[in-house]
Parts: structure tokens; C-alpha cells; sequence
């Protein structure tokens, strides 16, 4: 039997960082040379154009029966969830509920595994007729919201996860692009950020709340622009230690196959990331016109460079006591994959260790083995959504083949 699906529109204790990397690149194959922590540091990058543009994206998303992805030794992995049009962000809810954006379907769906089982014994609809649905975020009595084109909250009861009221509309949002918006409360949970990608790959003059996070009151009054310069800023959340809000950012494309990086960065109020201008600090993008040397100077080089085309979409930093000391703090990152380059790269979820709140090593691969060929056009699947359940297992979704994988440790 195969599943199909339609086009979606180490043991304990683990050794440091250069030794992991290696471990992992036997079982999970290379690692991409631009995949680097730059300290701040412009890194050296490939040429623009030293390749031609590829236009490669899947042809076809299944996989054989019983496939499962592969995983370090001493981690397990298993089908936690199925069924899904297009599951994509998932959001811990403070009472251990499970939320999935289902964006295919236009609903926020709960699960629950309240036997401990190791897969979600009951699914309940929290909220349907959203419009592509995407972030979520809890915040006093309410869960908030990400539709393309607006931001809206629900009341609902934070014991039972129980809807109480219908949507209340908080911001109006463009349609149309790069369609996701995540959602985050800041540390102090006095304000709202809302990340909204470009609707294009270079052009200018979009509107300020494209390509940016933006912040808001609770209520949605009062928004003004955060960060900027940021092409597609899929993924969003605080760093725990810091209470640093960061993202992941799909940078732009057709510069050829290994440019520019996408990345995951901190990023700052009032701090300008390139976009459309230059990538990566100070590259300058010679397409672009007319170009902003004084934006340029500004640009800030991103913390996390990833690969390029790697399409990374939510992050989760590891908050639980399941998995291994090394991972305690450190950043899961959940690749989509590649469209725009000649092989493909990403499809599968990478690890950035932590320290104190910072990036400690290079991100290196953790959940791999959905492209038996990176040639050719079939993948078994397309990873989005990454969460750490509060059993400290790590939940993962797949939009590619509609399920939910969950990875858990026991040597």
C-alpha cells in the first residue's frame, strides 16, 4: 500500500556539537556547508548567479506503508496523528491540549492523548470557516489566531480548552504572497507580534506590514512596525532564557542553487534584516532598483544561516526532560524543503544546540530520510510544525502526507 496525498497549495549523553555532527551525518547524510551560527559575522557566500535558476520543486509527496523518517540513535518515532488536509503550525495549549492549524481545512482541530498511549485518542474542532489559519497563541482567556487576512481571538476556558465565543475580529491583514502568519506574545505578554511575509520575491514598495513583525496591544490597537527586512518570516516564538522573540526567515529566490541562506535569527525592535535590498547583512541584491545604501548599512546579519531553499517554517526551542542533557534549550527547526534548487535540500527537521540563549553549534540534521533521492521528484514527505508535548516528546506535522509524527527518547 502507498500513501498518497495532493500537492499541499543519540545516546545519553550526547557528545559535543562537532562530534554530534558527525554522528548524525552518518546516519542523516550531509550537512550543508552554509549551515553556520555567524557570531554576528558576515559569512563568506557563494557568487550570485554561479548557477542558474532551478524551478524543481516535488513531483510527488507519498510514501511506502509503514514508512516512518529516521532518527538519531536511541530516539523512536511514531504516527501520533493522521487524516489531515494540511496540517501545518502546532501550539501547546497551557492546560497540555495539542492545537493544530489545519490550513487545508480552514479549522484549529484539538488533540488529546489523555492515556498516554503515544497517539492523540481524541480530536475535537475548536474552530472552523478560518481562512488558512496558521499561528496560535494563548493569552489570558483567549486563543488569538493567525488567518491570512486577519487576526482574530476566541474566548474559550483554559482548564477544558472549550470555545466560548465566536471570533472576534483584531486586525486586518493582506491576502495574496506568502500566505502564514505566526503569533507570539512578548515576555512581559503586554503585546501581540504578528509575523506577515512579502507577496513577492524582490519588489519594492509593498506595504510596511509585509516582510516584517509587527506589535500590537492584546486587543490589536496601537500596531506598529517591530522588525522589517524580513522576506517570509514563517516562524515565530520567544527564546526561553532570553524572552527574545525570534524567527525563521525564507529568504528570496533565482539567485542560483546555494543563495542566499534562509536562517533563524533573534530579531530586535526597530532592527532592518535586508529585504529586498541585500540578504544576509550587506550583499547587495543587484536586481533590486532602486536601491537603499543607507538600508543596506543597516542590514543585520542573521544569527542561524540554514542552507539555502531549506524553507524553514516553525521552531520549537526543547523545553522538556525526555530527550538527552544536549538538547535541553537548543532550537528543533522544521525544513519544508526545496523548490529552487537543482537537488534538493531541506525536508526534514535540524537541531541548533543552545546556551544561556544563544546558539552554542551549527545546525545539524535530526529528523531525515523523506528524500529517497534528492534528484529526482518523489519526497514521502514535507515537515512544518514543531512542539514539544508536555510528556517532553517531540511532536512534528507533515503536510505532505497529512499527519503528525512523534519522536520520543529511551536508549
Amino acid at each position: 500500500m502507498i500513501i498518497r496525498t495532493r500537492l499541499p497549495g543519540l545516546s545519553a549523553p550526547l557528545p559535543a556539537a562537532p562530534v554530534l555532527a558527525a554522528l548524525v551525518l552518518a546516519a542523516a547524510g550531509p550537512v550543508l556547508t552554509s549551515a553556520q551560527v555567524t557570531h554576528g559575522e558576515k559569512p563568506k557566500l557563494p557568487a550570485p548567479f554561479a548557477t542558474r535558476s532551478a524551478g524543481n520543486g516535488p513531483g510527488r509527496i507519498e510514501a511506502p506503508a509503514g514508512f516512518l523518517p529516521t532518527v538519531p540513535k536511541g530516539f523512536h518515532v511514531n504516527v501520533f496523528a493522521a487524516k489531515f488536509q494540511n496540517p501545518r503550525l502546532l501550539t501547546v495549549a497551557p492546560n497540555g491540549d495539542i492545537f493544530v492549524a489545519d490550513m487545508g481545512g480552514n479549522e484549529v482541530i484539538i488533540l488529546r492523548d489523555a492515556q498516554n498511549s503515544g497517539g492523540a485518542q481524541e480530536r475535537l474542532v475548536f474552530a472552523d470557516g478560518l481562512r488558512r489559519p496558521f499561528g496560535i497563541a494563548f493569552h489570558d482567556d483567549y486563543v488569538y489566531i493567525g488567518n491570512m487576512t486577519s487576526v482574530v481571538r476566541f474566548k474559550y476556558d483554559p482548564k477544558t480548552s472549550k470555545r466560548l465565543g465566536d471570533a472576534e475580529k483584531l486586525l486586518d491583514l493582506p491576502g495574496g504572497g506568502h500566505s502564514t502568519r505566526a503569533l507570539a506574545f512578548t515576555a512581559d505578554g503586554k503585546h501581540l507580534l504578528v509575523a506577515v511575509g512579502s507577496a513577492s520575491n524582490i519588489d519594492t514598495g509593498e506595504p510596511e506590514i509585509r516582510a516584517a513583525v509587527t506589535v500590537c496591544d492584546p486587543d490589536g490597537k496601537n500596531p506598529r512596525l517591530f522588525a522589517s527586512g524580513l522576506r517570509n518570516p514563517v516562524g515565530l516564538t520567544l527564546e526561553p532564557v532570553t524572552g527574545k522573540p525570534w524567527v525563521t526567515v525564507n529568504e528570496r529566490d533565482e539567485l542560483g542553487d546555494d543563495l542566499p541562506p534562509d536562517y533563524l535569527t533573534s530579531i530586535r525592535d526597530g532592527g532592518f534584516y535586508g529585504w529586498p535590498y541585500s540578504y544576509i547583512g550587506g550583499n547587495v541584491d543587484s536586481r533590486v532598483k532602486p536601491q537603499r545604501p543607507d538600508l543596506v548599512a543597516k542590514a543585520i546579519v542573521p544569527d542561524v544561516l540554514l542552507g539555502a531553499h531549506v524553507a524553514p517554517l516553525q521552531f520549537a526551542f526543547y523545553n522538556g526532560k525526555q530527550f538527552p542533557g544536549s538538547y535541553a534549550g537548543g532550537a528543533f527547526v522544521a525544513e519544508h524543503g526545496s523548490w529552487n534548487r537543482a537537488n534538493r535540500s531541506g525536508y526534514q527537521v535540524v537541531f541548533v544546540p543552545f546556551k544561556n540563549g544563544e546558539p552554542a553549534g551549527d545546525p545539524v540534521p535530526f529528523l531525515t530520510g523523506f528524500v529517497p533521492d534528492p534528484t529526482q521528484e518523489l519526497v514521502y514527505g514535507r515537515p512544518v510544525g514543531v512542539a514539544v508535548a508536555p510528556d517532553g516528546s517531540l511532536l512534528v506535522s507533515d503536510d505532505g502526507i497529512g499527519l503528525i509524527y512523534r519522536i520520543t527518547y529511551a536508549p
